[in-house]
């Protein structure tokens, strides 16, 4: 199994494309966030009462997610930088404690495992696996480090705004908009989150400093369900390259 350390992966533009690995301070910022991802708004009745304030939104969506103990979701993830787009499709998986699985299925086949400490990314068509040490922080791909016991979201974003002008939403959806904590500006400049009436964030789209914006759409979302222990580990298939970083 060759072994190789230090080479820098893909070109610019792919944050999170088939070769990319451990993501720049832009990424990391970001999604020390949490990860985000489901904020929540409850819709207006039909008797005409108002909808709950922005921090009522924001109360009801961390006392949601504060009980998710796994998920998972068919994703869609789009990536847009100097007028070119990378679409990819699969689906993902998350539980408490950093585990993670995304298996890309279109246009190619990846597969991006993390097991709390360790992030493989391994490309079957190169037999070509990347091996980093994982945080919470490091991956734009951990849409979910909410899968923790005391999940903020003031301690993630600095300031909060209604945004239902601001994407092209599902009918009865609603968008919330996030900005960065000092520090993090040049992470991201900001994040849109779009709601579903269950409180599942349903997109979530993060634009970054350079002009590029990275989309994820997710669908038929679950949580708590159970999920096999082994989806979180991964094996470097044999005479695989492995490239440390």
């Amino acid at each position: 199994m060759a072994n190789r350390k230090n080479r820098k992966p893909g070109v610019r533009g792919q944050r999170p494309g088939p070769r990319a690995s451990s993501p720049s301070r832009k990424g990391r910022g970001l999604f020390a966030f949490a990860s985000l991802v489901f904020a929540g708004v409850a819709l207006a009745s039909a008797a005409g009462q108002s909808g709950p304030s922005l921090e009522q939104l924001v109360g009801q969506v961390q006392s949601r997610y504060r009980a998710v103990r796994t998920l998972q979701a068919a994703f869609t993830q789009t990536y847009v930088w100097g007028g070119k787009t990378r679409v990819e499709s699969g689906t993902a998986y998350f539980a408490r404690g950093g585990l993670m699985r995304w298996d890309y299925r279109e246009p190619k086949e990846k597969l991006v495992v993390s097991d709390g400490k360790k992030l493989w990314l391994y490309i079957p068509e190169e037999n070509q696996v990347t091996r980093s040490s994982m945080r919470l922080s490091d991956d734009p791909r951990v849409p979910f480090p909410l899968l923790v016991p005391h999940f903020d979201l003031h301690k993630l974003f600095s300031k909060f705004e209604l945004a239902d002008q601001a994407l092209k939403a599902e009918d009865g959806d609603r968008v919330l908009r996030a900005y960065p904590r000092r520090g993090h500006e040049e992470d991201y400049e900001q994040v849109l989150m779009e709601v579903t009436p269950q409180f599942d964030v349903r997109r979530l789209v993060v634009f970054y400093p350079d002009r590029s914006v990275m989309e994820f759409r997710f669908d038929r979302i679950e949580q708590n369900i159970a999920l096999a222990s082994t989806l979180f580990k991964f094996t470097p298939p044999p005479g695989a390259e492995v490239i440390d970083q």
